[in-house]
């Protein structure tokens, strides 16, 4: 897999770490959701950035108490149909104030990658090349939205409000 930020291909900084593997210290790493819930406080005090592959049909307000100490929280796509993590991407991001890094697993795929940024990811793990310029593409097509979201970019609304303060 590869992982595209801020439109580009990047290299993954984190190291997945199996559930029955010695967690490096210093290190970024991802750890699976079962194994951070098991041993959170050790897991968010050691020396290094922690992050949660956190699945789909888990409920986020168990991570909740966690996500200040955490650097990632990687959420599963299990299938092109399956759009959950959508939905707990915008209250990892408009509920519970998450800052760090929001990225998408599984299947990600191109035509979803709009609705991902506005929902709250910044991170996307893709399987083709491509798909990092279709990614680029589709953060510059629209500008302007509607919708409030946890992308934190402006409304339509309050671009309109803005100009009509500068004016008055």
């Amino acid at each position: 897999m590869q992982l595209i930020k801020d439109g580009r291909i990047v290299a993954d900084g984190f190291a997945r770490v199996a559930d029955d593997a010695l967690v490096p210290d210093r290190l970024p790493v991802i750890v699976s959701a079962a194994r951070f819930l098991a041993d959170a406080d050790a897991l968010v005090r050691r020396e290094g950035p922690t992050g949660v592959i956190w699945p789909n049909n888990r409920n986020v307000a168990e991570l909740a108490p966690h996500l200040d100490r955490l650097a990632l929280v990687a959420l599963v796509f299990p299938t092109f149909k399956d759009g959950r993590a959508f939905s707990q991407a915008r209250l990892i991001r408009e509920r519970y104030g998450f800052r760090g890094e929001l990225r998408a697993t599984s299947q990600v795929l191109r035509d979803q990658f709009l609705f991902m940024l506005r929902a709250g990811f910044d991170a996307f793990e893709v399987t083709k090349d491509a798909d990092a310029a279709a990614f680029a593409e589709a953060a510059r097509r629209y500008s302007v939205f509607y919708q409030p979201t946890g992308d934190g970019r402006a409304t339509a609304r309050t671009g309109r409000v803005a100009r009509a303060g500068a004016i008055g």
